[in-house]
């Protein structure tokens, strides 16, 4: 179920909008001031709002442009609604960051056909972000396996290799401790690669083989 947040100073407004809308199945959160809507869309996280532009206390227009700029809320489609109508009006609220505009008096079906577009958009938004985090995910896992396995091999080869000395009757101190230097330096190497991937903060992606994709892990900087 679709959540929907109407903020409204007017309590008939947002009656007339909770009440068309509820019959279609949505749930409704409604707030009477700017400053609770902003509040409500920020702990509610609805999945669309319908905001009010003429309000006292903080106009629609100042509203939307707050809740964009916020992370929490930047993605939740917000429809203005209002009595004006001039072109310089609706250009001011998609300016905001709006995505549409109705005009009171509006109509049922006009309500409802907006309504819906929005609501699909916010869902199809959403399915993006979900194939790109499993893209992320992908992507690291590949990067991580293709970076790390060298290091892992040159462990295990220099593990096997002072299991096999310590076996013999005359222990060389010298290859044993060659062979330690070794995991050592692939210990570096594998906490040098996770620390580069931990401080990526926006991946590039760079094709692997076919269909596959890896994240660019930039070259440790050396120091003079």
């Amino acid at each position: 179920m679709s959540k929907i947040l109407v903020i409204d100073d007017l309590p008939e407004n947002v009656f007339l909008l909770q009440d068309r809308l509820e019959r279609e199945g949505y749930e409704i959160i409604t707030s009477y001031d700017g400053k609770s809507g902003i509040e409500k869309a920020i702990k509610e996280i609805p999945d669309l709002i319908l905001l009010d532009v003429m309000m006292p206390d903080i106009t629609g227009i100042e509203v939307c442009k707050v809740l964009v700029q916020n992370p929490i809320t930047s993605n939740i489609p917000i429809i203005l609604v209002t009595a004006k109508s001039g072109a310089e009006d609706t250009k001011e609220g998609l300016e905001a960051g709006a995505f549409d505009y109705i005009k009171k008096p509006f109509n049922r079906i006009e309500l409802l056909a907006r309504v819906h577009s929005a609501l699909k958009l916010n869902e199809t938004h959403k399915l993006l972000i979900e194939a790109e985090k499993r893209s992320i995910f992908s992507a690291t896992v590949v990067t991580t396996n293709h970076k790390i396995k060298q290091p892992l091999t040159l462990m295990s080869l220099s593990a096997t290799a002072i299991k096999r000395e310590l076996n013999k009757v005359e222990i060389s101190r010298d290859t044993i401790l060659k062979k330690l230097n070794y995991i050592e330096i692939a210990i570096k190497e594998i906490t040098d690669i996770l620390n580069q991937l931990n401080a990526i903060k926006r991946p590039i992606f760079s094709d692997y083989m076919k269909n596959i994709r890896m994240v660019e892990v930039p070259s440790e900087k050396t120091s003079d």
